[in-house]
């Protein structure tokens, strides 16, 4: 099992997407809304660092517009951003009710199609991926699946980068995905 920056311990989620997430009417919201769209997560997330998304991303891309693995990074991130499908109503609602605002998931206390989610359970090898420096996920909320699982063979790795940095960059090909690759290998070889 492979967790990439996951939302285990909502408790421990200092974000401002977890703040927002435990204080938001998603019960309303899902009711009106119904799928969530992409372009309100994008929103979501861009206003997080808005002079980071906004203005000072591009101004980089045109000052480094001659450096070919800059623009192919730039061009790389903002085609994972603008690659999200809409999450349905029903599972936002779960997701943001279980995880973030009611904590079940790391208290196996969540439910999925009738079935009680227990940690402990997960006997398989679990590969964990956390950014030092998430600001969507904090390192402290997915840090607990390493402790939570049974396996006797589990890896947690920390990268010193942020959230998108980990999963569409040059960073991640360089760095993220060689060190799951030999993950994956090795237990292939087992």
């Amino acid at each position: 099992m492979i967790l990439t920056a996951p939302v285990i311990d909502g408790s421990r989620d200092s974000t401002v997407v977890a703040n927002l997430a435990k204080h938001m009417d998603v019960d309303k919201m899902a009711d009106i809304v119904g799928n969530v769209p992409p372009e309100f997560m994008y929103y979501v997330f861009s206003i997080l660092k808005p002079f980071e998304q906004g203005l000072e991303k591009y101004a980089q891309f045109f000052k480094n517009i001659h450096n070919k693995e800059y623009v192919e990074n730039f061009i790389r991130v903002e085609k994972w951003l603008s690659d999200t499908p809409p999450i349905p109503g029903e599972l936002f609602r779960e997701w943001v009710k279980n995880v973030y605002q009611d904590n079940l998931l790391i208290r196996n206390q969540m439910h999925v199609s009738g079935r009680q989610i227990n940690l402990k359970n997960i006997s398989m090898p679990v590969f964990t991926q956390v950014a030092v420096g998430d600001h969507l996920v904090s390192p402290e909320c997915s840090m607990p699946i390493h402790y939570a699982v049974s396996s006797e063979d589990k890896t947690l790795r920390m990268y010193a980068t942020g959230h998108v940095g980990m999963i569409a960059s040059s960073f991640s090909q360089k760095k993220v995905l060689p060190e799951l690759g030999q993950w994956i290998k090795e237990r292939s070889e087992k």
